[in-house]
């Protein structure tokens, strides 16, 4: 099973370069994100590092093992490091100090951009087969997708901050978006994301407190069970909470999310919020 991924921060970059080594069994890895423009990327995160001879490396395109793979849009692997041809070897030092051998550089690419290299390395040489590889394709997507949906967060938050002569956003417009970053805080998997996701819908909805004429008409259970769930509980502790069956508590989510039109219960909320029907 892919264990889930964050790159967001600095604990996010690690938690995944530890995924990657244990996934490829190797004793190091490391990484960064690429700059704008792509044209190098520093190393930012290591994980089973000796030394600290690669933190802060820049490594530019085109220039060894990392700077091939940007410049290719894919993997890349050699061998022996210091022997390998088809790389410069202006980094040397800083591999030889960590006695990496065999090194796979892996591109995280969204619309065919390079945004993040990650690295994995053995300190003896170890022959990888193209299955070995394409071990990486499931965690490389997750991380491209994770990074394609943050993406489009800011892209929508962008939207709340017009300029200071454009005209400000409706509750309509706000309602607007809050519902739309619901859809997708619903497809996300990444737990740290979803949670900002989530946050940031909660942030929108509150704008518009007011009870709206055409709210559909709750249950006081279903208003008990959506307060509770808006509050970050799960269907056990909501019903802990209110006395309930689990079973019940999600029978009443589920009529609730049906009336107000919502397909998860993050929309649920939202959608609630948005009609004055909870805070």
């Amino acid at each position: 099973m892919v264990r889930q991924l964050e790159v967001d921060a600095s604990t996010g970059l690690a938690r995944t370069l530890a995924v990657f080594r244990t996934h490829g069994r190797m004793d190091m890895a490391f990484g960064g994100t690429v700059h704008p423009g792509g044209a190098s990327f520093a190393i930012t995160g290591l994980c089973g590092a000796r030394t600290s001879a690669l933190s802060g490396l820049l490594v530019r395109s085109g220039h060894g093992l990392g700077g091939k793979s940007l410049v290719l849009g894919r993997p890349a692997s050699v061998l022996s490091y210091a022997q390998a041809r088809g790389i410069t070897h202006v980094y040397d030092h800083a591999v030889r100090q960590e006695s990496l051998e065999t090194v796979v550089s892996l591109p995280v690419v969204v619309d065919g951009v390079p945004r993040l290299v990650i690295y994995v390395g053995n300190r003896t040489q170890v022959g990888l087969g193209d299955r070995w590889l394409d071990g990486f394709a499931p965690l490389l997507s997750r991380l491209a997708r994770d990074l394609a949906v943050d993406d489009e967060v800011r892209r929508r938050m962008a939207l709340l901050q017009p300029p200071a002569e454009a005209p400000a956003l409706s509750r309509d417009d706000l309602r607007d978006i809050a519902r739309e970053l619901a859809d997708l805080t619903g497809r996300v998997e990444d737990d740290a994301l979803r949670a900002r996701l989530e946050a940031v819908s909660s942030r929108l909805a509150a704008t518009n407190p007011a009870r709206r004429a055409d709210a559909p008409r709750l249950s006081p259970r279903e208003l008990d069970v959506l307060t509770q769930v808006a509050a970050g509980c799960s269907n056990l502790q909501a019903a802990e909470n209110l006395g309930l069956l689990p079973n019940t508590v999600k029978f009443y989510l589920k009529t609730a999310m049906r009336k107000l039109q919502a397909g998860n219960r993050v929309q649920a909320i939202t959608a609630a919020r948005a009609a004055g029907l909870i805070r």
